[in-house]
């Protein structure tokens, strides 16, 4: 399965999300999923399935329990495809970043003259 069908799932993409923070146990994982996106336990399981399968995450067993983490391997395989688009945001994201700035200097500059009147 390509990396895009893999992410373009909304269930796995909020695992992964929800592994970003570190390991996690199968059952919180699916309790969790469960609970925002109302499918059944086999679902969950179907899911972390697929992202064991295609290498974004990994599985340890500790004792009865799964703990999953991310592999960050294919999601270094996304960024570096992306790199190639990257330009067509990056100077939008700058620009928004300096208007940003300019704001917070404008008003600072007016608070300053506002506390001398």
């Amino acid at each position: 399965m390509h990396a895009f069908d893999v992410l373009g799932d909304p269930v796995r993409r909020r695992i992964l999300e929800l592994l970003a923070d570190g390991e996690l146990s199968a059952g919180a994982i699916g309790a969790t999923v469960q609970a925002e996106f109302a499918i059944t336990q086999p679902a969950v399981s179907q899911h972390l399935k697929v992202l064991r399968d295609s290498g974004f995450t990994s599985v340890r067993p500790e004792g009865q329990r799964r703990l999953y983490a991310v592999n960050s391997a294919p999601l270094r395989d996304i960024d570096d495809w992306l790199d190639t688009f990257r330009r067509f945001w990056t100077p939008h994201l700058n620009a928004l970043a300096t208007e940003v700035a300019r704001g917070k200097s404008q008003r600072r500059t007016q608070g300053s003259h506002h506390d001398r009147s």
